[in-house]
């Protein structure tokens, strides 16, 4: 009798979403686009005025028979270093183009690379990351997988001795947002340094750069793609769907959410701002965190999109029969053709 919930529902639909994509004209939505890529920063806390030299250094190398792991470090904020891996295969090419991957909730960069938390080769069952990063390095690209902020070597030092899967997501979302900013904008600026290093590479292709992300990964590949421009192909695995079906219905980790966000847009808006850059969405039918309904509304709205600007080439799905779980079994080969046979 007293359960808020209509009223959590009415106050759903009070909300404007001022920013959303408009329907009756390209060029309308254009100019609404770069307002909303403004706001969008804005909630998410912002991005620092300066950058902070980059000071990358090679930390850690090993050689393989089919690729070579360089563990890498370098600056984003101030009093903040990064790792990462920077893997490249052995193809003989002297140039190539070049992924950024982007793990989810887990144990955090190993886990994409096929290594166990104690950076030993996992000899048994992919997890649900199924080891994308590496099967996108078979596929000829250089991959970047940076520690995400709050997962595995990059959890606070409270947290470093609990079980690897762990995360340090809570304490960092709560004190940010006491400060006015948000984890996933930290993520987000944090990858934009990423595509910065690989810019600084000769090895790499700088035109021809993309990103894929699974989960909470999928989320930082979906925001970075929406504001940076110089990532030309986006994968986004077991995320796509609308906030209302997914982060507003049900328990999710506080790194998902952007105070006033849902004022502004939805989820389809924010993606949408990729376009008409090349982008493939995958699903799970049994995706029970980010379910197939909000999924299916959202590609709807995204394909109404792609299709004003006369790109509907440029957009891609696959519903896979699956649960939240990296599928990769087209994706591979999009990301192949959009950034290698063109």
């Amino acid at each position: 009798m007293w359960a808020p919930d209509v009223y959590l529902e009415e106050r759903y639909k009070m909300t404007k979403q001022s920013y959303g994509f408009n329907s009756s004209s390209i060029s309308l939505w254009i100019d609404q686009k770069e307002l909303l890529k403004e706001k969008l920063i804005e909630l998410l806390g912002g991005f620092p005025e300066e950058k902070q030299s980059l000071n990358a250094i090679v930390i850690q190398k090993e050689e393989f028979e089919e690729y070579t792991i360089d563990r890498i470090e370098y600056s984003t904020y101030l009093h903040m270093r990064v790792p990462a891996y920077l893997i490249i295969p052995k193809n003989n090419q002297k140039t190539r183009p070049a992924v950024i991957a982007c793990p989810g909730h887990g144990y955090g960069s190993k886990e994409c690379i096929g290594l166990l938390p104690d950076g030993s080769f996992n000899k048994g069952d992919p997890t649900i990351h199924k080891n994308f990063a590496l099967e996108l390095v078979k596929n000829g690209f250089t991959v970047m997988v940076p520690e995400i902020l709050g997962f595995g070597d990059r959890r606070l030092e409270e947290d470093q001795d609990k079980d690897p899967k762990e995360n340090s997501c809570y304490r960092l979302a709560t004190n940010l947002l006491m400060m006015g900013q948000t984890l996933i904008g930290h993520r987000v600026y944090e990858t934009i340094r990423a595509m910065d290093y690989l810019n600084t590479r000769s090895d790499i292709i700088h035109s021809k750069i993309g990103c894929m992300g699974f989960s909470g990964g999928g989320l930082v590949t979906a925001l970075t793609s929406a504001v940076d421009e110089r990532i030309k192909a986006t994968v986004i695995s077991g995320y796509t769907n609308t906030f209302k079906d997914s982060i507003m219905a049900m328990r999710h980790c506080l790194d998902n959410y952007i105070p006033g966000i849902i004022n502004c847009c939805e989820m389809s808006d924010l993606i949408g701002l990729i376009a008409p850059r090349d982008l493939f969405i995958e699903s799970g039918v049994d995706d029970p965190i980010f379910p197939l309904k909000g999924a299916q509304t959202t590609v709807s709205k995204l394909k109404e999109i792609y299709n004003k600007y006369n790109a509907d080439n440029n957009i891609e799905i696959d519903v896979f029969n699956g649960e939240h779980e990296v599928w990769g079994k087209k994706a591979y080969l999009w990301m192949k053709e959009k950034l290698y046979m063109v």
